[in-house]
């Protein structure tokens, strides 16, 4: 699933190629690509300029010069991409949307294989998207209030994993950067928060804004063709990741092979001999 750094990566990809387009048509080509919830179908956004590209965690808007919002959520595999003729035509296209500026003219799709991704039309409360209004901030927003984050993770008594992929405590972290994130920290992913100082959840805040900056510096992390920017390309830092999928391959700190565990539905990745339980 793509997490905040893919989700980044796509924001400023928009923002260099869509913004200050007119969406001339807006096309709803699934029935799954319009999310329930929306205040109106996508038709009724024709005819609107685009004015900028906003992001709370892994929630994406197009701001308009109306008072709704395109709101966008990727999904597991959802993907804005610019149609190039030169390019094969998309093969799972959910929505489409005819833009124009002056005498250019671009299509810009929402690809999704899966459809858990979606669209919606929506007010806008205190900047923020109805859809979205749960969601904490994320280290990267200038609302980011770090000491009142470390107080909501101290107040819990959960694995500081699951505290990391909680979306309403700090948005933005997935399962592959809560493991690196932890990796880098020392923290084994099955530690109470409960035992955790504030110091110490302050410097997994650290490292978490640290690894998630370093990923979209790389354009995000892509493991096969379902996470691709706004061009078709893919991100790199895959390559520097040192847990998140590297089941027994020797800890880039201390030799000693990564683990996996099963962390509720999803994989857990760390290092036996870093990442200690007990201390």
């Amino acid at each position: 699933m793509p997490e905040l750094p893919e989700v980044e990566t796509v924001r400023r990809g928009l923002v260099k190629l869509v913004k200050g387009y007119t969406i001339t048509t807006a096309h709803d080509l699934h029935p799954r690509a319009l999310k329930p919830e929306s205040i109106a179908p996508l038709k009724s956004i024709n005819g609107a300029k685009i004015i900028d590209l906003n992001r709370r965690g892994k929630f994406l808007w197009f701001v308009l010069d109306r008072p709704q919002v395109l709101v966008a959520h990727l999904g597991m595999s959802g993907q804005f991409l610019i149609h190039q003729k030169d390019r094969p035509a998309a093969k799972h296209v959910r929505a489409k949307f005819d833009l124009s500026k002056n005498i250019r003219k671009r299509e810009l799709v929402f690809n999704d294989q899966r459809t858990f991704g979606w669209v919606s039309v929506e007010e806008v409360i205190n900047g923020i998207p109805t859809s979205a209004q749960h969601i904490a901030t994320d280290p990267f927003d200038t609302n980011f209030n770090k000491d009142e984050t470390i107080n909501k993770f101290a107040k819990r008594n959960i694995k500081i994993k699951t505290a990391l992929l909680n979306q309403e405590i700090m948005s933005g972290v997935g399962n592959i950067y809560a493991d690196e994130t932890l990796w880098r920290a020392k923290v084994h992913p099955e530690i109470s928060t409960a035992d955790l100082s504030k110091k110490k959840i302050a410097s997994i805040i650290g490292y978490a804004t640290e690894v998630m900056s370093e990923a979209i510096e790389q354009g995000g992390t892509s493991f096969d063709d379902l996470y691709i920017n706004v061009n078709g390309e893919s991100g790199f830092f895959e390559q520097a990741l040192a847990a998140y999928g590297c089941t027994d391959e020797p800890c880039p700190r201390c030799g000693t092979p990564i683990r996996r565990i099963t962390f509720g539905a999803r994989s857990s990745h760390f290092c036996p001999r870093c990442q200690k339980k007990y201390r």
